[in-house]
């Protein structure tokens, strides 16, 4: 790869767990690189304490107070202007992950959001790159082998998640002939391959958590077959990937799948949960349409519906071709790892985290008067 000027780097989407690890990718891996990091101000704190755990790296890393929603970004004239002429790389992270988001918030976020980055980054006269964050489930419920480079395929959607990442890509896309863009599009993100860290248990580890803190030694049923392929990903390849991407040049104009090009099928992937769990693995099934039904009983509300869209991508038989991204990382070393590979690791840390909670619950109801 060509040798870039020293990056000015501005990255949204503070507090979630990937802005931190990409940050901390950026900051690690050029010594000279600056990153501004857009903050909304009730993060402000959050922030702080983040930069100061960087070490050397955060006397390179400042807080911008902002927010992607907002005109100019909640920024000041003069202060929007300095972004503009200093930046020459924008990785857009900001958005609603969560699967039960309403419609008007997701809009605001997933596609205002993106809208008022674009534009940001067509007034930046050093822009050298525009990484728009998407995800592979923008394919909706498109079944079959889901290329790289299609998007619009006139799929339907589980959730508004999906529906309005789809057209925040769409904006991103269409913007390609002014900007630099490359998109990626990350699988289901889990926790760090090597030591297994993650910031809150939802997608997978709903059922994770569930085989691993069960007290009951019996046989899980899974919802559907689970014969689809899971498509996980740890926290640590997508930094990487998506890292060594944004400095290639070959990647301007396309769009990348950081996804494991050989995924198990769910089943697969509770079974090996189970077994470094000490738990008997799933064993049955009970039909799709049940679990939505119990899920979407009264009183359950707002909890269910994300482990609701999750169940209901367990058995939706999609397979994303990554043939982008493994042609340009070729060489780099950087490769998804399989699943198998690191179970074990995030078996650990949601055993050691779960411990750590039910013995704080357990010293917070205990009375030594009593």
């Amino acid at each position: 790869m060509a040798k870039q000027d020293s990056d000015v780097t501005l990255v949204t989407g503070f507090p979630a767990f990937t802005v931190k690890r990409m940050v901390r990718k950026l900051v690690e891996s050029d010594p000279k690189e600056r990153v501004y990091l857009l903050v909304r101000d009730k993060f402000r704190a959050a922030a702080d304490e983040f930069i100061a755990s960087l070490g050397a790296g955060k006397r390179r890393v400042s807080a911008i107070l902002g927010d992607v929603c907002d005109m100019d970004l909640g920024l000041s004239g003069p202060e929007y202007k300095e972004l503009t002429d200093e930046i020459t790389c924008i990785h857009h992270l900001a958005a609603i992950y969560y699967l039960g988001v309403k419609p008007g918030v997701a809009e605001r976020v997933n596609v205002g959001g993106t809208r008022a980055m674009l534009e940001l980054g067509m007034e930046c006269r050093r822009l050298r790159r525009f990484c728009h964050y998407s995800t592979a489930q923008v394919s909706g419920t498109r079944a079959g082998v889901i290329l790289e480079e299609e998007l619009d395929e006139r799929q339907r959607f589980r959730n508004f998640y999906e529906e309005t990442k789809l057209r925040g890509e769409l904006l991103a896309h269409e913007a390609s002939g002014k900007l630099p863009l490359t998109v990626f599009r990350p699988g289901v993100i889990v926790g760090d391959s090597k030591t297994g860290e993650i910031d809150k248990f939802d997608g997978p580890y709903y059922l994770i958590v569930l085989i691993v803190a069960s007290k009951l030694d019996v046989h899980l049923p899974l919802p559907g077959h689970g014969s689809a392929p899971l498509h996980l990903v740890p926290i640590d390849f997508v930094a990487d990937a998506a890292w060594a991407l944004s400095r290639d040049p070959r990647a301007v104009g396309k769009t990348f799948h950081l996804t494991d090009p050989a995924p198990f099928a769910a089943r697969t992937i509770y079974e090996m949960i189970a077994l470094r769990a000490d738990k008997k693995p799933p064993r049955g099934n009970f039909p799709t349409a049940l679990a939505r039904a119990v899920l979407r009983a009264p009183g359950l509300g707002r909890l269910a519906s994300a482990p609701l869209s999750f169940l209901e991508s367990l058995n939706h038989m999609a397979l994303y071709n990554c043939r982008n991204t493994l042609a340009l990382l070729e060489g780099t070393g950087i490769r998804c790892p399989p699943f198998d590979s690191y179970v074990d690791t995030l078996v650990a840390y949601v055993r050691e985290v779960h411990a750590a909670r039910r013995q704080k619950l357990e010293e917070e109801v205990f009375d030594p008067f009593d």
